[in-house]
């Protein structure tokens, strides 16, 4: 099981894992395909016994603000100031391996090398206690609340200090 650098070639391999784990959240492989072009560094594949088995999709973003889900950023912000996890998505073979919890450990490692105070993301699928685990908490903001329904009822902006 590892980790590896997210290439263009791995995008329809993607789009697949994604529309099994998300169905509910369906996104174009345009979107995926901008993430890694804009922010290379934030994306990662997941391999298990040589096979594709999850994704990680993350950049550098504005605290207090998501994406539209399935929307083109156009380019990162000239301004960031947190680190933002668009995507962390595993088929269920890699489900309690281990490799969520590697990942994450990854990309708090990036976010803090590169300045970053915090990390942020939309937690979705019954991920918040993943998440809290991971020292994210809840973030309650007022003008989150409308973008956030149209994810899911239960989604939930987290972020964490770094």
């Amino acid at each position: 099981m590892h980790w590896r650098a997210l290439t263009t070639l791995d995008l329809p391999v993607v789009e697949a894992i994604a529309a099994k784990v998300h169905p509910d959240f369906p996104e174009d492989v345009a979107v995926f395909a901008e993430r890694q072009r804009l922010y290379p560094d934030g994306t990662r594949l997941l391999e298990l016994d040589g096979a594709p088995a999850g994704y990680l999709l993350s950049h550098p973003w504005r605290l207090g603000t998501v994406p539209e889900l399935n929307a083109l950023l156009g380019a990162i912000p000239p301004d960031p100031d947190t680190f933002y996890v668009h995507d962390l998505a595993l088929l269920n073979p890699a489900r309690g391996t281990g490799a969520a919890a590697m990942i994450v450990g990854e990309i708090l490692r990036h976010a803090r090398l590169h300045g970053f105070k915090t990390i942020s993301l939309v937690a979705v699928n019954g991920s918040l206690p993943f998440w809290h685990k991971h020292g994210f908490r809840v973030l309650d903001v007022p003008a989150l609340r409308e973008k956030l329904q149209s994810y899911e009822h239960s989604a939930r902006y987290m972020s964490k200090l770094l």
